[in-house]
């Protein structure tokens, strides 16, 4: 990685009530954006921002923690689906860990668990 390691942005909004934590922290093995709340339309944004935030690297490893997400809707699924392209597309790669049952659902009946590999937890998806 071409930054620094071991820093992380703090994406939650501070312009008004929100529904959706996003931390970004840089470490060795790859990027972790932790989540909590929740993904739709209103917070999908800020998701997205994390994602993307830093594709100069040249082969960007993104672990989304999904641990604390209580709902998501198709803005969340967008946003991860347009992060898996761009970083596809740069020899990088995106995956999903810890989604609790729900998530897990909806996960599997979009084929996103499938396609970008979602794991139990952090240690799994990063060594993976």
């Amino acid at each position: 990685m071409t930054k620094a390691q071991g820093y992380a942005i703090d994406f939650r909004n501070t312009t008004g009530p929100s529904r959706l934590c996003v931390i970004r922290t840089v470490t060795q093995a790859g990027t972790i954006v932790r989540l909590q709340g929740e993904v739709d339309l209103g917070s999908a944004g800020r998701l997205r921002q994390a994602l993307t935030a830093d594709t100069a690297d040249p082969a960007p490893r993104i672990v989304v923690d999904l641990g604390g997400v209580t709902f998501l809707d198709s803005s969340g699924i967008n946003a991860l689906v347009a992060a898996y392209r761009v970083l596809r597309d740069t020899s990088g790669w995106l995956r999903l860990a810890g989604p609790q049952p729900p998530v897990q659902r909806i996960l599997e009946l979009s084929g996103l668990a499938g396609l970008l590999g979602c794991y139990p937890d952090l240690r799994h998806a990063l060594h993976a």
